[in-house]
């Protein structure tokens, strides 16, 4: 599944700062190291220490881990939502991603110009805002217009559809993005197809200074206050640091250098591992001699589908999955212990895949 997750936010935020440590971070499964697709997009791994409890039990020839695309969209200006700057080519690339990464400058330097003058989180999160719920408006409105017509005739299902749709515009002309406004999952289907720009899931990374990097400072506060009806998740990080983090190619040079700053593990894995979650994402594995590999697949998702993203004619074909606990696999060391032990399920077709399983697919084609 190749999802992926746009990194926006104003000029001299720090965006590009992420986004180019993103792509000098040294993965930890070697296997996959980040990788550029065209200049502004790359493909990083996804941190998952499961993967490494499997490569000791089953010492394959190779680990393969699950990613997730970052791209590094153009920074945006006020007005892009009428073609200023860059901003048909931003609010084209945003349409495009599965989710939004939202960099927010939280740190004083007087050696970085602010576009507006001041440090003021809130107000960049709103510039950005703004200019996606305008262009959301817009997409609204042309959609109004022609429903109106369906269901000024008398029919119900678009009388239905017009009153969502106005719901949405009341929404975003108050100044709420569309991810923000209370409805029923059913009638979100009204507005599908429009693709709307502020109804993706988004993340916001409050980039601070290293004195910040623990306990975060007053302009965190102030995000972590605008964000909260929206139920965002804000990552706290300093991407200078970040930078020198991602140098670090020996595991124990990296534990120090993070120990030294008080920190467990790397704002960039944090903000990888958060970015996985914001997509509603879980990982299952597949363990054998020749590789361990881990799987991207939605939350929900049932055996059959999850079967699918190895191969098509897996879920074509399915007959069975044959799954295992990796606490159960801790325990006994192989498969054949696991079975020995009656420590391997088998599934079928209805069997909703829970995150960590490991897993393997018996099928026809």
């Amino acid at each position: 599944m190749a999802l992926q997750c746009g990194i926006v936010g104003l000029p001299n935020v720090g965006k590009s700062t992420l986004f180019n440590a993103l792509s000098s971070a040294k993965a930890e499964a070697a296997n996959f190291p980040f990788c550029t697709i065209e200049p502004n997009v790359g493909v990083v791994t996804v941190p998952d220490r499961r993967l490494k409890i499997l490569e000791d039990l089953v010492n394959p020839n190779r680990v393969i881990p699950t990613v997730i695309e970052f791209v590094d969209i153009a920074g945006l200006v006020k007005g892009a939502s009428k073609g200023e700057g860059l901003g048909n080519k931003f609010l084209a690339n945003i349409r495009e991603v599965d989710a939004i990464i939202h960099v927010i400058r939280c740190f004083q330097d007087d050696n970085i110009v602010h576009v507006a003058g001041s440090v003021d989180p809130v107000f960049d999160k709103e510039v950005i805002d703004t200019e996606l719920q305008l262009k959301d408006l817009e997409s609204i409105d042309k959609k109004i217009a022609r429903i109106e017509k369906i269901a000024k005739s008398g029919d119900a299902k678009a009388r239905k559809e017009l009153d969502i749709l106005q719901q949405f515009k009341k929404g975003l002309e108050s100044g709420k993005n569309a991810r923000a406004i209370e409805i029923e999952r059913e009638d979100l289907e009204a507005v599908r197809d429009l693709h709307l720009l502020t109804i993706k899931p988004v993340l916001y990374v409050a980039n601070v200074d290293e004195s910040a990097i623990i306990s975060g400072n007053a302009y965190v506060e102030q995000l972590k206050e605008a964000v909260k009806e929206e139920n965002a998740e804000v990552i706290v990080l300093c991407a200078a640091i970040e930078s020198q983090i991602a140098e670090f190619e020996d595991p124990e040079e990296k534990s120090i250098f993070l120990s030294e700053y008080g920190l467990e593990e790397s704002g960039l894995n944090k903000l990888i591992n958060a970015a996985y979650r914001l997509l509603d994402l879980i990982t299952y594995f597949t363990a054998g001699v020749q590789e361990v590999r881990a799987w991207t697949i939605k939350k929900g998702w049932k055996a059959p589908q999850a079967a699918g993203v190895i191969h098509t004619d897996f879920e074509r074909g399915f007959i069975k999955a044959e799954v295992i606990k990796l606490q159960d696999y801790e325990k006994f060391k192989t498969e054949a212990g696991c079975r020995e032990n009656g420590k391997i399920a088998i599934e079928g077709k209805e069997y909703i895949v829970k995150d960590g399983d490991i897993m393997h697919f018996r099928f026809n084609v």
